[in-house]
């Protein structure tokens, strides 16, 4: 079996759209800020369709006072940019370290995508383009991730001995 699970995800593409802001405009914007940032107009492609903006508060570095500015959907895919990248990096990695029995089947069935991450508009599609291959989003990204690891945490037995298997695998 050949998975990887990566960290990259929702909190780093939030902090990204944080570190692009400041950077780009000395405007400091909460987390929770640049979560709604990435919900309203993130993309990993953007279209027509996603070329959108929206009007953003934070604290102007400079003066101390808060600050009202209009941010396009094209900047946010820059800020997003690095955790975008380091998403298809993982991928192309995992794919390139399947066995090609698994390969027929992950070109067959797709490759599913969960997490908060998951849910960023046209990531599928990128990740689809890059890799060749069909890409899914699961049907409850968020919480899928969560149930998955208490589910393995129930039958922690099978747990050890698929973990133990992927370290034999690896050596």
């Amino acid at each position: 079996m050949t998975s990887r699970s990566i960290r990259i995800g929702g909190d780093e593409m939030d902090s990204s759209i944080v570190q692009y802001i400041k950077r780009m405009y000395n405007l400091m914007i909460g987390e929770r800020t640049a979560e709604e940032i990435k919900i309203k107009i993130g993309t990993a492609i953007v279209t027509p369709e996603t070329q959108t903006s929206m009007d953003i508060r934070g604290r102007d570095l400079v003066s101390g006072l808060p600050k009202t500015l209009t941010i396009k959907a094209s900047e946010i895919r820059e800020a997003l940019d690095e955790p975008i990248y380091k998403i298809i990096e993982a991928v192309k990695n995992t794919l390139e370290k399947t066995p090609p029995e698994l390969a027929a089947d992950v070109m067959d069935h797709g490759i599913m995508m969960t997490g908060g991450g998951a849910l960023l508009t046209n990531l599928d599609k990128l990740l689809s383009k890059e890799t060749g291959m069909p890409v899914l989003v699961s049907e409850d990204a968020l919480s899928c991730v969560g149930e998955g690891t208490g589910k393995s945490l129930e039958n922690i037995g099978l747990l050890k001995r698929v973990v133990m298997t992927s370290k034999k695998l690896r050596q």
